[in-house]
């Protein structure tokens, strides 16, 4: 296995682009070795407490190195002065490794070819050891000691993974060794190479896009009251960012390259907002899609790191939202519209029958996955052109306020003593958040008769949402859903009071019940 050393600082520019953070860059660097079958055997990294830019010999600092296991470790905080002079001493150490030929490669970070590398990087350039790095006056430094650089960068527009991945990828060409980029911080994380379609996940986009919703929904609550109604001027606005939102999280995840993929989702869904979300969705999975191939192209063409950031993000962002503003954006409107008029029919046609359909629906809905794949982004598709949404309610109350009933029942005659102390802690999440259902699963699975509580309660409560044609949102504290609802703060109340209490009723029917019947277990179980 080939020995790799690194080197460098916190640096200039480095330092608020991933140097003051000497741990998350390390280890994603461990992790691209990994990888590529490489041996991170030394490391030498001076991290201090701001820019080497505008610096003194007195700021605190720390010297990163390697410890007998292998692992990364920092030394005690001193002042700059003092943990260069630690550093020149592993340079010493460095030096001697090299002449050994116990290093096979050099990675560098901003690193001091004059100062505390000069050593290492001489007996480099002597032995011929391949070099690879960052830092735009400190390569320029390095290549004129006659180091043989394999790849060379300036710092401006990387990252931890980019400067990673473009030094293995360097060392890996040199070695003829094969490497595939790794996703994520783990060695178990999904590699990019034939994977980056897997990454297509709809229910992660939705979720990590959910604040942004939340916050279109309250501004609009909140520009109802007197004097706030400057507040519905930003709802418009927010109307118009949630294609860019879910774009750009969408090229985030599929790209694996983070700020590049971000950036190239943003350019990308800036473009194609009149597509609305699913215009959103479907030019951040374009844009993500092509970061990734762009990338991987300078990558194995040894194309300064720099440049490979403004081509991925740049370019594949600007690819993706001119396709998605000529030809994906119309169709993506077309059918957004056909999907919201879809729901405007059912509820014009029979509001009761859908909601009680809906209700009923809803748990196996959730619990089959159908939930996040299919219900999640309709709720989020009306929600952007009003603010709030039938099948929202649908999930607030069938969902949210049917396993509070089930906790709250379970706390006041439980049918194993256990349960209380569970459900205490699951009914606050219920209600103060607005979320964790599932906490409703072991006592559903454990009794027929507490899930056919539940689907009916859930279905009563949709039939009550479509007679009262209630349209509001779930993701909040339920003292705040009938503030978000379409004006109809009463009926909201009456739809969740209806949820709530119909599980809580057939939930202590069932307890009692089994309690009666002995078939409750003890403590112990």
């Amino acid at each position: 296995m080939k020995k790799l050393a690194v080197l460098g600082s916190s640096g200039g520019n480095l330092y608020t682009q991933g140097g003051n953070d000497p741990q998350g860059m390390m280890r994603e660097i461990f992790n691209q070795a990994d990888s590529a079958g490489i041996e991170v055997a030394f490391i030498q990294f001076v991290g201090t407490s701001g820019s080497m830019d505008v610096i003194s010999k007195n700021a605190k600092a720390r010297l990163y190195t390697l410890d007998g296991n292998g692992a990364l470790t920092a030394g005690d905080e001193a002042t700059l002065e003092e943990v260069n002079a630690q550093a020149k001493e592993y340079d010493a150490k460095l030096k001697e490794l090299i002449c050994a030929g116990e290093i096979d490669g050099i990675m560098l970070m901003s690193c001091d070819p004059k100062g505390i590398n000069r050593e290492a990087l001489a007996a480099a350039a002597e032995k011929a050891v391949p070099v690879a790095g960052t830092g735009g006056s400190s390569m320029a430094e390095v290549q004129t000691m006659g180091c043989k650089v394999i790849a060379a960068s300036g710092t401006t527009g990387t990252t931890n993974r980019t400067r990673a991945v473009s030094a293995m990828a360097a060392f890996s060409k040199e070695w003829g060794l094969k490497y595939r980029p790794v996703i994520g911080s783990s060695k178990n994380a999904a590699q990019q190479e034939g994977s980056v379609w897997k990454r297509i996940n709809f229910r992660g986009i939705m979720m990590a896009s959910m604040p942004g919703f939340i916050a279109m929904a309250l501004c609009l609550a909140l520009g109802k009251i007197p004097g706030l109604g400057v507040l519905e001027s930003v709802f418009e606005a927010l109307v118009g960012v949630l294609p860019i939102i879910v774009a750009a999280i969408a090229a985030k995840q599929i790209s694996g390259m983070d700020e590049v993929g971000i950036v190239a989702g943003i350019v990308s869904g800036s473009m194609a907002v009149d597509g609305g979300i699913i215009g959103g969705i479907c030019v951040g999975i374009l844009s993500g899609v092509l970061v990734y191939y762009i990338s991987s192209f300078c990558f194995s063409h040894r194309v300064p790191g720099t440049t490979t950031n403004i081509a991925a993000g740049g370019v594949g962002g600007l690819l993706a939202g001119l396709v998605g503003m000529f030809v994906i954006a119309p169709v993506a409107l077309w059918a957004g519209n056909a999907i919201k008029a879809a729901i405007d029919w059912a509820l014009a046609f029979n509001g009761p029958l859908a909601g009680f359909i809906a209700g009923f629906a809803i748990w196996f809905a959730i619990m089959g996955g159908v939930y996040h794949a299919a219900i999640l982004p309709i709720v989020l598709l009306e929600m952007e052109s009003q603010g709030f949404s039938f099948l929202g309610a649908v999930d607030l109350c069938g969902l949210v306020m049917v396993c509070a009933g089930v906790q709250l029942a379970n706390i006041v005659l439980p049918k194993n003593k256990s349960d209380r102390v569970a459900c205490i802690p699951n009914l606050f999440v219920n209600l103060a958040f607005g979320t964790f259902v599932e906490a409703a699963y072991p006592f559903m699975f454990a009794s027929r008769k507490v899930f056919a509580g539940c689907i009916a309660a859930a279905a009563i409560s949709g039939l009550a949402i479509g007679v009262f044609n209630v349209k509001c949102t779930a993701y909040v504290p339920c003292f705040v859903a009938p503030v978000v609802s379409n004006d109809k703060i009463i009926q909201t109340i009456l739809c969740m009071v209806i949820a709530m209490g119909l599980a809580f009723l057939f939930t202590l029917l069932a307890n009692m019940s089994d309690r009666k019947k002995g078939t409750s277990v003890t403590e112990s179980d």
